[in-house]
């Protein structure tokens, strides 16, 4: 299983870094598109299409990510539209989560596919928005989600109920404690902080998302902004691990061998994407 983690990790670096630092954002915005699509074909799987109707899926996602891409939405600020994504994430992240593994199947599957579309479209068009702001500042996101998750890994690990008798949630993903999430905040905090630092010594990369929020509202508002996409890097982690219960799975496919299916990488990008072009938008 290692080993087959670490040839997966090696390959999706190789092409994935090379696109991320091309002069311009065309390539990766390519092969974010096949990514998103694959994604899209997973999550009728999960949610009870057969093989030709989640293929079908799939396309659906990559032609609308094509046409607005035709459009030229990536180029356009869509501030209202990062405003009802981000609101959307917020308050039905919230009732999804509330309800449960059992409240789930009681969604109408139209309802459930049409929300896992537009979800993955939304990542794909903040992502390559997010990019052509610069390298610095889509990284400055993408790193967020990895350190959060990581951070509470170590932490759950090492702490995990020591100063709290209840998990996370335990019908959702039973492993994930409230010292996982805690140290995961404050790692994302460290990394904000840091980040905006090496943007004053390190001007030439352009700014990072953290040294623009820093910029616009100072030390307080960085505070809250990195506990808010903290906190919904975990909400996507979890959404998706419910919906992953619902479905009696483990992973979402086995497309990336060791590491499960697309969205098993992406979840926590869900949000996060969509939330940080709404604060960049409106701030």
């Amino acid at each position: 299983m290692l080993r087959q983690r670490i040839i997966t990790a090696i390959v999706l670096l190789a092409i994935l870094l090379p696109a991320l630092f091309y002069p311009t954002p065309l390539p990766l915005m390519g092969v974010v598109l096949a990514l998103v699509a694959a994604g899209a074909w997973e999550w009728g799987r999960l949610n009870g299409l057969g093989q030709v109707a989640a293929l079908a899926l799939g396309a659906v996602c990559l032609l609308l990510c094509a046409l607005t891409w035709r459009l030229g939405w990536v180029e356009q600020p869509l501030r209202t539209l990062w405003l009802v994504a981000g609101l959307a994430w917020v308050l039905g992240g919230a009732w999804l989560l509330r309800a449960g593994v059992a409240g789930w199947p009681h969604i109408p599957r139209a309802l459930r596919l049409l929300g896992g579309l537009l979800a993955l479209w939304l990542a794909w068009l903040a992502l390559a928005q997010a990019r052509r702001l610069g390298v610095n500042f889509l990284l400055s996101v993408l790193v967020l989600v990895w350190v959060a998750d990581i951070s509470a890994y170590f932490c759950g690990r090492a702490f995990g109920l020591r100063w709290t008798r209840n998990k996370l949630a335990p019908t959702i993903s039973p492993g994930k404690t409230w010292e996982g999430v805690w140290g995961g905040l404050i790692g994302v905090q460290l990394l904000a902080f840091g980040w905006a630092a090496a943007d004053t010594h390190w001007p030439g990369q352009g700014p990072s998302f953290y040294g623009w929020v820093m910029s616009e509202g100072g030390a307080g508002l960085l505070v809250l902004v990195a506990l808010f996409l903290g906190a919904m890097s975990v909400v996507g982690d979890l959404v998706e691990s419910l919906v992953k219960r619902s479905a009696g799975v483990k992973d979402s496919s086995g497309l990336l061998p060791g590491h499960g299916g697309v969205l098993d990488r992406v979840d926590a990008l869900l949000p996060t994407l969509p939330l940080a072009m709404m604060l960049t938008r409106w701030l």
